[in-house]
């Protein structure tokens, strides 16, 4: 049987063909040349050789129809392709800030156990080159030990003995054959090239309460998470990226300080700096 030509013009979208023009009628399954062509292609004229091939098919009384089924399912395909494509064209390309401000985001932060402690103790982890190890006082009967990654970044000497900002409802880690009860906060420029300890104000006390806010909130604190609620909510992983110290060295969320009884958290000399 002598082939048919036809000239078709097509839409490229992606990899998916859509009918724009023909001099006859054609149903186009995935043509197999056309894994090659760049994205978005728009208008390409090609010539088909209609013979009952797999890619192209006449519906009409010279060739073999497609049975009813293949046809609906073709159609139906090529019309919900388009549709979705149409969605994905008018949708806005501007990406959505997440207001820092917004109270839930707050209260979310006000959840976190996040609390003054004095570090007792502090050593080299033995398998673990980058870690510290800390026995630190959060206000509870036993110190806490805690592993940070300050290593290349703080000498020893300069964590012994200090006040420091815990976040302390984390789950526990094993941290190289040590479990870690917490997190030591700090403040990194963006290369993470300088990293400094956050430092709670004169005359804290260890175990005294952090929170987001003015110093009048302070008695209407919503209860702390548990660290399992913490992990399923991902509360820290909400409300970290928002931490920030502003240009004065002053640790915040957004707008609101981050504080205790006694005044504001800040960090020695890094300003506008990263919080984790």
């Amino acid at each position: 049987m002598a082939a048919a030509t036809a000239t078709a013009h097509f839409f490229f979208k992606g990899n998916a063909p859509f009918l724009l023009s023909c001099r006859r009628r054609v149903l186009l399954y995935h043509p197999p040349n056309t894994a090659s062509l760049p994205r978005r292609t728009l208008i390409k004229s090609y010539h088909c050789s209609i013979s009952g091939s797999p890619h192209a098919i006449l519906c009409n009384s010279t060739s073999t129809p497609l049975r009813r089924r293949e046809r609906m399912h073709l159609l139906r395909y090529c019309t919900e392709t388009a549709a979705q494509d149409n969605k994905v064209a008018a949708a806005p390309s501007t990406t959505v800030d997440v207001d820092v401000d917004d109270n839930s985001i707050r209260e979310a932060a006000n959840t976190l156990d996040i609390r003054v402690g004095r570090i007792l103790k502090a050593w080299r982890h033995e398998e673990a080159d980058s870690l510290y190890v800390e026995e630190v006082d959060v206000g509870e009967p036993e110190p806490r030990t805690i592993c940070s990654g300050l290593v290349k970044y703080i000498p020893l000497h300069h964590i012994q003995d200090r006040n420091v900002i815990v976040l302390a409802n984390l789950k526990p880690r094993n941290m190289r054959g040590v479990k870690s009860f917490g997190m030591l906060m700090a403040a990194s420029d963006a290369a993470h090239d300088n990293v400094e300890l956050l430092v709670p104000p004169d005359g804290a006390v260890p175990g005294e309460r952090v929170w987001f806010g003015s110093i009048d909130e302070k008695e209407n604190l919503p209860d702390v998470a548990s660290p399992n609620q913490v992990q399923k909510k991902k509360i820290w992983e909400l409300v970290q990226p928002q931490l920030k110290t502003d240009e004065s060295g002053v640790a915040k969320l957004g707008i609101h300080h981050m504080r205790t009884s006694g005044g504001v958290v800040t960090c020695e000399s890094l300003k506008n700096a990263n919080i984790s």
